[in-house]
Parts: structure tokens; sequence; C-alpha cells
């Protein structure tokens, strides 16, 4: 018995699911989900075999739960528009279903899906591109999703100060704390908005409306005084950038 669960924030979505399954005697729904965080717990907790899984969700969307998932699983997206995250699963072979789809296309996707279960096949790979492609689009994003032990936080843009290079991770600076991502400041810096943010440094990327002052330090250096009080490094090219952005 493959035991499945479905993620989607839209009711109508998830019995449209659960209803094309009834036939089906080889699975057996073992949860159903209308947001993220509560998919999220259900993979960690039930193991599923299965997974269908929206892309679009208000608290968590679809990639971010895979930013924030600890084992793989076979899942089958689900989407109504997104035309970027098309191209992302088409070009890594994991199945998704445009939204509305016909009973004949779920069970096309269903039977591939149980094919890669009966011969255990692991998708991790394709998951992993999935998320570097998707970290590859220009796509703004206006939060992070961030996972601490067993805490998810979502950290919306508007309140983030800067961040800060750790080797293969980024330091976030928020006025209620400080959090570490496992990205690259390349990914922030190219999904963020030029006109919020800039690279003032190899090691930092501020918001443009928290600096408070730009004062010289030591021989042709220069630092950025925050409105919090921290002081940052500014390079010579940051130097040029903010400059530039701070039309001074």
């Amino acid at each position: 018995m493959i035991k499945a669960i479905i993620i989607d924030d839209e009711s109508l979505a998830r019995d449209l699911v659960s209803t094309y399954l009834d036939s089906e005697n080889d699975i057996e729904v073992i949860g159903e989900y209308s947001n993220g965080f509560e998919g999220l717990k259900a993979i960690n907790d039930l193991n599923p075999d299965l997974v269908f899984l929206d892309v679009q969700m208000p608290k968590l969307t679809g990639f971010e739960l895979l930013e924030l998932l600890d084992k793989s699983c076979n899942i089958i997206f689900t989407t109504a528009y997104n035309e970027y995250a098309i191209k992302a699963f088409e070009h890594n072979a994991i199945d998704y279903l445009l939204k509305p789809f016909s009973k004949d296309r779920f069970l096309t996707a269903l039977e591939k899906a149980k094919e890669r279960i009966v011969n255990s096949t692991d998708n991790q790979d394709q998951i992993e591109k999935i998320k570097s492609h998707n970290d590859e689009s220009e796509e703004l994003i206006n939060r992070v999703v961030i996972k601490s032990r067993n805490k998810i936080d979502v950290i919306a843009v508007d309140k983030i100060k800067y961040f800060e290079a750790q080797d293969d991770y980024v330091m976030i600076y928020t006025g209620e704390g400080r959090y570490l991502k496992q990205k690259t400041m390349k990914y922030f810096e190219s999904h963020l908005n030029s006109n919020e943010f800039c690279r003032i440094h190899r090691s930092y990327l501020v918001k443009i409306d928290q600096i408070s002052q730009l004062q010289p330090y030591e021989k042709d250096n220069w630092v950025v005084i925050l409105k919090s009080g921290e002081s940052l490094k500014v390079s010579r090219n940051g130097f040029k950038l903010l400059k530039k952005q701070l039309e001074i």
C-alpha cells in the first residue's frame, strides 16, 4: 500500500486529488494539509511514499518547503500559473500537474510516481536540481524561510537590516535577531531589489534605508553607520555603488 499526503491551500484542489485517488486500491491518503508548515511536519513525521504538493501557497510555498525538507520523497507538484516553475520541472524530470488538470493527466503522473516507488528510485538528485534551477531565476523574493532545530522562521525582506557572508552560509540581521541561512551572497544579491539593497563589501549586503551615515575610516576607506548604531566596512567598489544609489 502506497501512503500519500496532499498539501494544498485550496480545499477544492485537495478534494479533486482525493477524489481521483478514490479508485486507486493501492494508495491510502494518510493526511491532507492546507499549508506548507503542517505539510512539512507531516512529511517528516509520517514518512509518506508520495506527496501531492502545491507550488503557490501563502504561508510556505512548495519551493520553500523543499528548502526545509529533511528527507527525500516522491513528489508530484501542482501549480496554477508559475511559468518558471513549469520550466524547472520539465528541465529536471519531476512530474507536475498544471491546474486545472484532467483525470487522465493525473493518472499519467500517478503511474510515473508508482513506477518510481516500486523501483525505489531516489528523487533527491532531481529535487536538488529544481532547487538549484529556482535559485538561478531572476524572481525577486519578499521573504526568507529559515529552519533552526524544530523552529521555522519566515522573515520579511523589509525587516532585514543587512546580510553578512559566512563561508557557505549567510547571516541575516534584523531588529529581532540574527538568522543563519545556507545560501550565497550572490543568491541574495540577485534576488533582492537593487534599489533597496546594495553590496557594499564582499562580506556585506545592506538595506539602503537602514543607513544613517557614510563616514571615512582611515586612509581611502569608508564605513556605513546603520540606524541601529552598527558599523560596516565599505570596499572601494561598494563605495562607488553606494554613491550611485545614494546619489551623492
